[in-house]
């Protein structure tokens, strides 16, 4: 009978740790290009806490330049935005005499890829100083409290900011426009915030969103006409993917809003606003009119759209 050859303990040892790390690499591979981990940070869009940041806004008071109100949203939005680690500036100019605060917050790619796509997701935070849309002839010198036209754009901008991962593979800025909403009256004009950040802008933008009186508690959410078509169709096939009924695919108005400016200049832009907003310019733009549904509707959508490799 043949003996039993002695077996080479080290030599087994080394093939099978050579195996374990082919393995692990393997693994890793596979989790990389088949699998990729979440970006850092992600996290889903709540709507509630959008509408805390909604109620808050009004709780400020009106937010018409040169107001008290004015000044604390100013620096409430500001720190929110340094709280969440972007980078934010104060662009201050002039416009029909009046000084125009825009601010800016920017989060550019963690990968350093080379020209990547850049998004602005614009809203205006100032309120227009006179509800001269109300039923009561009374109430119509008094203050919109802008609960919807404002405060909602604002919220979905803060938690966006809250909720984009902080790796994500495009150059974005949150842009709050001020000087939007006081038009037809008399030493003031429409959009003249955006019109102000326009004009110092440099670069182009591959694309532009701003969203406008998008938390209406029975929330709509037409195609605006003027707005860019390939924008459009990418957002709302977003929304219709993720089952959210408050995108309409049909067009309704043309609006003059502050992505008007962007299209004058050659900039792809899309207005996301409901119109049919029965308190606009009233003094019942309150928070009772706005539902965190609405907001989640709107945030998750954006969320997700960017989220979407070469959009």
């Amino acid at each position: 009978m043949k003996a039993k050859q002695k077996t080479n303990q080290p030599t087994r040892a080394i093939a099978v740790f050579i195996f374990l790390i082919l393995a692990a690499v393997l693994a890793w591979a596979a989790n990389q290009f088949f699998f990729p981990v979440a970006p850092t940070g992600a996290r889903s869009f709540d709507g509630e806490l959008a509408y805390d940041d909604v109620e808050y806004q009004v709780g400020l008071g009106p937010r018409i330049p040169g107001t008290p109100g004015h000044d604390k949203i100013v620096s409430w939005i500001e720190q929110e935005l340094k709280d969440d680690g972007w980078r934010v500036e104060i662009q201050e100019s002039q416009s029909m005499g009046h000084t125009i605060r825009n601010i800016v917050a920017r989060r550019g790619p963690a990968f350093g890829q080379k020209d990547p796509q850049w998004f602005i997701l614009g809203a205006h935070y100032d309120t227009r100083m006179f509800a001269d849309h109300d039923e009561d002839p009374s109430k119509q010198d008094e203050p919109v409290p802008g609960a919807n036209d404002g405060a909602s754009g604002v919220a979905v901008l803060l938690e966006l900011a809250r909720a984009l991962p902080k790796n994500l593979d495009k150059e974005v800025w949150l842009v709050f426009f001020d000087a939007e909403d006081n038009g037809r009256i008399s030493g003031w004009d429409w959009i003249l915030g955006s019109r102000a950040f326009v004009d110092q802008l440099e670069g182009k933008p591959d694309g532009v969103v701003v969203v406008d009186m998008i938390g209406d508690a029975d929330l709509n959410i037409y195609m605006e006409k003027s707005s860019d078509l390939a924008l459009k169709t990418s957002i709302w096939a977003k929304a219709a993917s993720l089952g959210y009924e408050q995108f309409i695919n049909s067009p309704k108005y043309s609006m003059l809003d502050d992505h008007t400016p962007f299209l004058e200049a050659g900039i792809p832009a899309v207005d996301l606003i409901d119109f049919d907003y029965p308190y606009w310019h009233t003094t019942q733009d309150t928070p009772d009119k706005v539902s965190a549904e609405s907001l989640d509707a709107v945030g998750e959508t954006l969320l997700a759209w960017l989220a979407v490799p070469g959009n």
